[in-house]
């Protein structure tokens, strides 16, 4: 892939790295701090993340996984959140590429539409089995996932950064 200019090079992503982000993201959500409806969905962000830069290790039954264990956690209807990070997973596969070309406040510009788009699918699903409509606090949640980006790009890429220490065998 060609890389923009005075983009840096990164190493390979650990895989360990790759599942210990997930889990701790799931982790996150499973906080008992009570479920507001503005609270940031980290898991639905993390698996952003890496389906966007680990398209091939992190997809989209992976979401699916991830989506089941937090509808059996949350005691929801089973397939909330399961077809939402599906879909969220698969629309970040599918524009990962074009993304990577932004910087970083652009990306996150670019991913409020998946977000908003994941939380009006697990709305409509709780919605269509007969739920109360939390408010239109529940329209705070993509906004802040969004702010959230560059702070999650930022700690999940820093293992990954190259250290500067070019010499003449390796000039990158």
């Amino acid at each position: 892939m060609i890389m923009r200019p005075g983009q840096q090079l990164l190493l390979p992503a650990n895989p360990l790295f790759i599942w210990f982000t997930l889990l701790m993201a799931m982790m996150g959500n499973m906080l008992p701090v009570g479920r507001l409806p503005w609270m940031p969905d980290f898991l639905a962000l993390v698996l952003v993340f890496w389906s966007v830069h680990q398209p091939l290790r992190v997809g989209v039954a992976t979401a699916f996984v991830f989506g089941l264990a937090i509808d059996v956690h949350q005691a929801s209807l089973l397939g909330q959140h399961a077809p939402a990070y599906t879909t969220l997973s698969y629309f970040a596969i599918t524009i990962h590429r074009r993304l990577l070309w932004f910087s970083v406040p652009s990306q996150a510009v670019q991913v409020l539409p998946l977000f908003a788009a994941a939380h009006g699918i697990e709305l409509a699903i709780r919605m269509l089995a007969g739920g109360a409509y939390p408010g239109n606090t529940v329209l705070l949640a993509p906004v802040i996932e969004a702010a959230l980006w560059p702070i999650i790009s930022i700690l999940l890429l820093l293992p990954q950064r190259r250290p500067p220490d070019p010499d003449e065998n390796r000039p990158l």
